[in-house]
């Protein structure tokens, strides 16, 4: 993923759900909604949301040192991780809470016309702030559908804005839905229905991003077609003429470590080994680019271990098995 592009949908998000925060709480003190309240709060969580996707950006780009000498480049996957799980799950029970309270206790809303027209204004900001993110996303996402594109996306930063927007989004019809039948029945228990809606919600899009940012954290092999790249750039059919079996490892969104096991002929010398293995190296950074830390260990390719069966130490999905 492109870093620019995430930031970018990132600021865009965060000046929309700031102006929207400020107006939904306006909007509930001078109307009493809940659903104005839950609002205000799915949006205050929102753009404390893309400040910890900022700081995660900025945190992740310092040098590598001796304690951690492959870099803070996780530091992106543990902010979205504490995006999903600290203010959306938080903002989530707020919601639930308020909404409870409001159907225990309902009261007719106040000067209607304060959280309809800032309903309206949210959507329109919303929208904008969710075509930037779909925008910039396109970009990146080919062919994908989607669900693949947020499910296999290395970079966490656009996925959390394309759901936050979209739950926003979704969020803020349901309060509409709910101040609007609050209004035109006089019963102010939709408003407290819609506010509970909302919390569901919430807590839906938290425990999406929490698996998929988990699996992050956890660390993910790189993509199939990175992959392909990466075996046909390794072999040169001369002086690597088989990949015996690799593993592949994402260090952050934007670096790739690749350990692999090659062969080489059995009467090569050490200088031609040592060639072979520079040269390789050299081709696979040239095939993808991200794949800036590349371990190769040299073996002789045994047609009989082969036959025998997979390599203990190759993973699935790996190369040509046997050593």
């Amino acid at each position: 993923m492109s870093a620019s592009g995430g930031t970018k949908a990132i600021v865009a998000a965060l000046a929309a759900n700031l102006a929207i925060a400020v107006a939904k709480f306006v909007a509930f003190l001078f109307s009493g909604s809940s659903s104005m309240l839950a609002e205000s709060v799915h949006s205050l969580a929102d753009s404390g949301n893309q400040g910890l996707l900022l700081v995660g950006g900025k945190k992740a780009k310092r040098e590598a040192t001796p304690q951690h000498p492959f870099g803070y480049g996780r530091e992106r996957y543990i902010y979205a991780f504490l995006v999903s799980i600290v203010l959306f799950s938080l903002g989530g029970m707020f919601a639930l809470y308020e909404g409870y309270e409001k159907i225990k206790d309902p009261h007719s809303l106040e000067h209607w016309y304060w959280p309809v027209g800032v309903l309206v204004f949210a959507i329109i900001a919303e929208g904008f702030s969710f075509r930037t993110a779909i925008k910039e996303s396109n970009g990146l996402r080919g062919g994908l559908s989607w669900t693949q594109f947020v499910r296999r996306a290395k970079a966490p930063e656009l996925p959390v804005v394309l759901l936050e927007d979209l739950g926003a989004l979704v969020g803020l019809v349901l309060a509409l839905g709910g101040v609007g039948l609050a209004i035109l029945t006089g019963d102010g228990v939709w408003d407290g229905i819609g506010t509970l809606c909302i919390g569901v919600l919430l807590i839906v899009i938290a425990l999406v991003l929490a698996a998929e940012t988990k699996s992050l954290l956890l660390g993910e092999a790189a993509g199939i077609e990175e992959v392909k790249k990466i075996e046909a750039a390794v072999v040169d059919g001369d002086t690597v003429p088989r990949l015996i079996h690799m593993r592949t490892l994402h260090l952050g969104p934007e670096e790739l470590l690749v350990a692999a096991k090659i062969a080489v002929k059995a009467d090569s010398s050490a200088a031609e080994i040592a060639g072979a293995i520079d040269a390789a190296e050299k081709r696979v950074r040239a095939a993808v680019p991200i794949a800036r830390v590349i371990y190769l260990e040299p073996d002789i390719y045994s047609e009989t271990a082969a036959a025998a069966g997979p390599d203990p130490e190759a993973t699935p999905g790996g190369a040509a098995p046997g050593h």
